[in-house]
């Protein structure tokens, strides 16, 4: 589905930093067919846009000393729109997150800011100006869902329902239970991604937000992932009335997941 414009509080762009740029663009082109533009920043780096039919699907570049000193691993960091990115930022704080980075303008694409919920968990918030963000979702190959996994459901709940008016949904109880976040009300509402708490045997992972792409043939996907370097953290499973999923690391080590969705979004 192509996209004119993110609603606020609506997930907009995925971005991956990684440690080895031109490996990553290979994996990812071969991956998902992606094709993909270049555009520089800095004297000696780039930031490379990926797309689908000529529309930006996602982004990618090279992670900076700086960063890889603070211990930042490669990853899929994942931005929410918003009209306003300072106010949005004081909320942020208000709600107990923490700001790592910005506000600062992006030339004349947009406005963002790095933040951290109280879990721990990084984000980023997004102002569009001539950028709007990704502007196909929901198709083969391109973002579909997002999930947040998490050490404290209970504060994330309140952390953002603070900051983006999002409500919750939980099914289940204890460690098998699921929430979904929404957007507005009554005919309205749209499902605007999930949560879960992190359990016990997967070891010290930290809070994260997870991407999801839709895809053709999960087992499929997951085979060629494997194939290009790719390492399989959860094997193709089930989900009734879902779809079929998998967690997948590329060869650099960033976290994703394919989904065969088993309707229509």
């Amino acid at each position: 589905m192509e996209v004119q414009k993110h609603s606020p509080g609506a997930f907009c762009w995925i971005e991956l930093g990684t440690t080895d740029q031109e490996a990553a663009k290979k994996f990812y082109h071969e991956l998902f067919d992606w094709e993909s533009n270049d555009f520089p920043i800095g004297p000696d780096g780039n930031y490379t846009i990926f797309k689908k039919r000529d529309l930006d699907v996602a982004a990618l570049y090279q992670l900076q000393k700086e960063q890889l000193d603070l211990g930042v691993p490669p990853n899929w960091l994942v931005y929410v729109s918003s009209s306003d990115v300072d106010a949005s930022a004081e909320a942020v704080k208000a709600a107990g997150g923490t700001i790592v980075m910005g506000p600062i303008d992006v030339m004349e694409e947009g406005r963002m800011v790095v933040v951290q919920d109280p879990t721990g968990a990084t984000f980023a918030i997004w102002q569009p100006k001539k950028n709007i963000g990704v502007k196909m979702i929901n198709e083969d190959n391109t973002m579909c869902w997002h999930e947040l996994h998490t050490r404290d459901v209970t504060a994330a709940i309140d952390f953002y329902g603070k900051v983006f008016g999002w409500m919750s949904q939980t099914k289940g109880e204890g460690p098998d239970s699921y929430t979904e976040f929404y957007r507005g009300e009554g005919p309205e509402r749209q499902a605007n991604g999930g949560m879960m708490a992190i359990r016990e045997d997967w070891g010290e992972v930290p809070s994260n937000w997870m991407v999801y792409f839709a895809v053709a043939d999960c087992d499929a996907s997951v085979a060629k992932a494997e194939s290009l370097g790719g390492r399989i953290c959860m094997p193709p499973m089930d989900i009734p009335g879902v779809g079929r999923f998998s967690v997948i690391q590329d060869p650099q080590g960033a976290a994703f997941s394919v989904i065969k969705l088993d309707f229509i979004v």
